[in-house]
Protein backbone atom coordinates (compact mmCIF):
# COMPACT_ATOMS: atom_id res chain seq x y z
CA UNK A 1 0.00 0.00 0.00
CA UNK A 2 2.86 2.43 0.94
CA UNK A 3 4.55 2.07 -2.33
CA UNK A 4 1.02 2.47 -4.44
CA UNK A 5 1.03 5.76 -2.40
CA UNK A 6 4.73 6.95 -3.15
CA UNK A 7 3.77 5.86 -6.82
CA UNK A 8 0.58 8.36 -7.05
CA UNK A 9 2.56 10.92 -5.19
CA UNK A 10 1.03 13.95 -2.97
CA UNK A 11 -1.79 16.18 -3.82
CA UNK A 12 -0.75 19.21 -2.97
CA UNK A 13 -3.70 22.31 -2.95
CA UNK A 14 -2.85 25.98 -3.47
CA UNK A 15 -5.67 28.84 -2.23
CA UNK A 16 -4.88 32.39 -3.18
CA UNK A 17 -7.06 35.00 -2.04
CA UNK A 18 -6.97 38.84 -2.52
CA UNK A 19 -5.56 41.07 0.30
CA UNK A 20 -9.53 42.05 -0.21
CA UNK A 21 -11.03 38.94 -0.40
CA UNK A 22 -10.13 38.22 3.10
CA UNK A 23 -11.75 34.60 3.46
CA UNK A 24 -10.16 31.89 2.33
CA UNK A 25 -12.75 28.95 3.60
CA UNK A 26 -14.31 28.59 0.31
CA UNK A 27 -11.37 27.12 -1.36
CA UNK A 28 -9.90 25.71 1.88
CA UNK A 29 -13.34 23.56 2.12
CA UNK A 30 -13.23 22.65 -1.54
CA UNK A 31 -9.30 21.68 -1.29
CA UNK A 32 -9.78 19.39 0.92
CA UNK A 33 -13.40 17.48 -0.14
CA UNK A 34 -10.65 17.29 -2.61
CA UNK A 35 -8.37 15.26 -0.55
CA UNK A 36 -5.48 17.12 -0.73
CA UNK A 37 -3.15 16.04 1.76
CA UNK A 38 -1.21 19.59 2.30
CA UNK A 39 -2.74 22.98 1.92
CA UNK A 40 -0.76 26.16 1.20
CA UNK A 41 -2.99 29.28 1.52
CA UNK A 42 -2.14 32.97 0.10
CA UNK A 43 -3.24 36.40 0.88
CA UNK A 44 -1.94 38.26 -1.63
CA UNK A 45 -3.17 39.69 -5.25
CA UNK A 46 -2.12 38.08 -8.11
CA UNK A 47 -0.48 40.55 -10.11
CA UNK A 48 1.74 42.00 -7.81
CA UNK A 49 3.94 41.25 -4.83
CA UNK A 50 5.45 37.75 -4.05
CA UNK A 51 3.57 34.77 -3.18
CA UNK A 52 6.09 33.05 -0.66
CA UNK A 53 3.14 30.10 -0.48
CA UNK A 54 3.36 29.54 -3.43
CA UNK A 55 7.29 29.80 -4.05
CA UNK A 56 7.28 26.90 -1.05
CA UNK A 57 4.86 24.52 -2.63
CA UNK A 58 6.82 24.63 -5.80
CA UNK A 59 10.02 23.68 -4.15
CA UNK A 60 8.21 21.09 -2.29
CA UNK A 61 6.80 19.00 -5.21
CA UNK A 62 8.30 16.17 -6.20
CA UNK A 63 7.62 14.06 -10.03
CA UNK A 64 4.53 12.02 -9.52
CA UNK A 65 2.48 14.97 -7.60
CA UNK A 66 -0.22 16.85 -8.05
CA UNK A 67 -1.45 20.34 -7.53
CA UNK A 68 -5.14 21.27 -7.15
CA UNK A 69 -6.27 24.69 -7.09
CA UNK A 70 -9.89 25.85 -7.22
CA UNK A 71 -10.00 27.53 -10.02
CA UNK A 72 -6.95 28.09 -12.68
CA UNK A 73 -6.61 32.21 -11.96
CA UNK A 74 -5.89 31.23 -8.52
CA UNK A 75 -2.54 29.75 -9.67
CA UNK A 76 -1.22 31.92 -12.51
CA UNK A 77 -1.05 35.81 -12.79
CA UNK A 78 -1.47 36.04 -16.08
CA UNK A 79 -2.46 33.06 -18.96
CA UNK A 80 1.28 33.62 -20.08
CA UNK A 81 2.21 33.05 -16.30
CA UNK A 82 0.09 30.33 -15.71
CA UNK A 83 1.34 28.68 -19.15
CA UNK A 84 5.05 28.81 -17.80
CA UNK A 85 3.65 27.24 -14.57
CA UNK A 86 1.98 24.83 -16.37
CA UNK A 87 5.01 23.34 -18.36
CA UNK A 88 7.62 24.00 -15.77
CA UNK A 89 5.46 21.30 -13.17
CA UNK A 90 4.80 19.22 -16.84
CA UNK A 91 8.80 19.04 -17.05
CA UNK A 92 9.07 17.99 -13.47
CA UNK A 93 6.35 15.42 -13.67
CA UNK A 94 4.22 17.20 -11.86
CA UNK A 95 0.01 17.44 -12.81
CA UNK A 96 -2.03 20.05 -12.28
CA UNK A 97 -6.32 19.87 -11.15
CA UNK A 98 -8.45 22.60 -11.33
CA UNK A 99 -11.84 21.74 -9.68
CA UNK A 100 -14.17 24.76 -10.90
CA UNK A 101 -12.74 24.18 -14.58
CA UNK A 102 -12.93 20.59 -14.11
CA UNK A 103 -9.15 20.32 -16.11
CA UNK A 104 -6.93 17.16 -14.84
CA UNK A 105 -3.69 17.05 -16.52
CA UNK A 106 -2.96 13.97 -15.87
CA UNK A 107 -5.32 13.20 -18.57
CA UNK A 108 -5.35 13.29 -22.43
CA UNK A 109 -8.10 15.86 -22.31
CA UNK A 110 -6.46 17.71 -19.29
CA UNK A 111 -3.21 17.89 -21.62
CA UNK A 112 -5.60 18.74 -24.65
CA UNK A 113 -6.53 21.69 -22.75
CA UNK A 114 -3.61 22.60 -21.94
CA UNK A 115 -2.05 22.59 -25.00
CA UNK A 116 -4.71 24.50 -26.19
CA UNK A 117 -3.83 27.33 -23.70
CA UNK A 118 -0.46 27.28 -25.42
CA UNK A 119 -1.74 27.54 -28.85
CA UNK A 120 -3.70 30.84 -27.70
CA UNK A 121 -0.60 32.35 -25.62
CA UNK A 122 1.25 31.76 -28.21
CA UNK A 123 -1.37 33.32 -31.36
CA UNK A 124 -1.60 36.35 -28.72
CA UNK A 125 2.42 36.79 -28.65
CA UNK A 126 2.20 36.61 -32.01
CA UNK A 127 -0.49 39.16 -32.52
CA UNK A 128 1.29 41.54 -30.28
CA UNK A 129 4.49 41.27 -31.99
CA UNK A 130 2.31 41.61 -35.79
CA UNK A 131 1.02 45.07 -34.49
CA UNK A 132 4.42 46.83 -32.81
CA UNK A 133 6.07 46.02 -36.23
CA UNK A 134 3.50 47.27 -38.10
CA UNK A 135 2.78 50.38 -36.08
CA UNK A 136 7.04 51.26 -35.81
CA UNK A 137 6.87 50.58 -39.99
CA UNK A 138 3.63 53.14 -39.96
CA UNK A 139 5.90 55.68 -38.05
CA UNK A 140 8.68 55.23 -39.68
CA UNK A 141 6.62 55.98 -43.09
CA UNK A 142 5.58 59.33 -41.86
CA UNK A 143 8.59 60.49 -40.23
CA UNK A 144 8.60 59.41 -36.94
CA UNK A 145 11.03 56.82 -35.39
CA UNK A 146 10.04 54.36 -32.29
CA UNK A 147 11.84 54.39 -28.62
CA UNK A 148 12.00 57.10 -26.14
CA UNK A 149 12.14 61.08 -27.65
CA UNK A 150 16.24 62.33 -27.75
CA UNK A 151 16.85 65.11 -24.96
CA UNK A 152 19.20 66.17 -27.00
CA UNK A 153 18.24 69.73 -29.31
CA UNK A 154 20.65 71.62 -31.93
CA UNK A 155 21.51 74.17 -29.20
CA UNK A 156 22.16 71.35 -26.26
CA UNK A 157 24.49 69.31 -28.47
CA UNK A 158 26.56 72.45 -29.24
CA UNK A 159 26.86 73.57 -25.72
CA UNK A 160 28.07 70.29 -24.79
CA UNK A 161 30.71 70.36 -27.87
CA UNK A 162 31.89 73.89 -26.58
CA UNK A 163 31.93 73.09 -23.11
CA UNK A 164 33.83 69.59 -23.96
CA UNK A 165 36.83 71.28 -26.30
CA UNK A 166 37.06 73.88 -23.77
CA UNK A 167 38.53 71.67 -21.72
CA UNK A 168 37.45 73.34 -18.40
CA UNK A 169 34.14 71.20 -17.78
CA UNK A 170 34.21 67.45 -16.87
CA UNK A 171 31.19 65.32 -18.57
CA UNK A 172 29.50 64.97 -15.21
CA UNK A 173 29.73 69.20 -15.03
CA UNK A 174 28.51 69.31 -18.70
CA UNK A 175 25.55 66.71 -18.20
CA UNK A 176 24.20 68.38 -14.76
CA UNK A 177 24.11 72.05 -16.53
CA UNK A 178 22.25 70.07 -19.88
CA UNK A 179 19.95 68.05 -17.38
CA UNK A 180 20.76 65.08 -18.98
CA UNK A 181 23.03 61.69 -18.24
CA UNK A 182 26.52 61.66 -17.96
CA UNK A 183 26.67 58.23 -20.64
CA UNK A 184 23.64 60.57 -22.66
CA UNK A 185 26.54 63.30 -23.07
CA UNK A 186 29.49 60.22 -23.87
CA UNK A 187 27.42 59.15 -26.67
CA UNK A 188 26.68 62.89 -28.47
CA UNK A 189 29.99 63.31 -28.13
CA UNK A 190 30.61 60.14 -29.58
CA UNK A 191 28.19 60.61 -32.49
CA UNK A 192 29.63 63.92 -33.75
CA UNK A 193 33.17 62.11 -33.56
CA UNK A 194 31.48 59.79 -35.68
CA UNK A 195 30.15 61.91 -38.08
CA UNK A 196 33.33 64.32 -38.41
CA UNK A 197 35.28 61.48 -39.53
CA UNK A 198 32.37 59.97 -41.82
CA UNK A 199 33.43 61.19 -45.73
Amino acid sequence: MSNEREFKGLSLGYARVSTLEQNEDLQRDALTAAGCDRLYVEKASGKLGPRPALDTMLDQLRAGDTVVVWRLDRLGRSLRHLIDIFADLDNRGVSVRSLTESIDTSTPGGKLVFHVFASLAEFERDLIRERTIAGLAAARARGRRGGRPTVWTTEKLQAALSMHQAGEHDIATIARVLGVSRASVYRALASTREADVTP
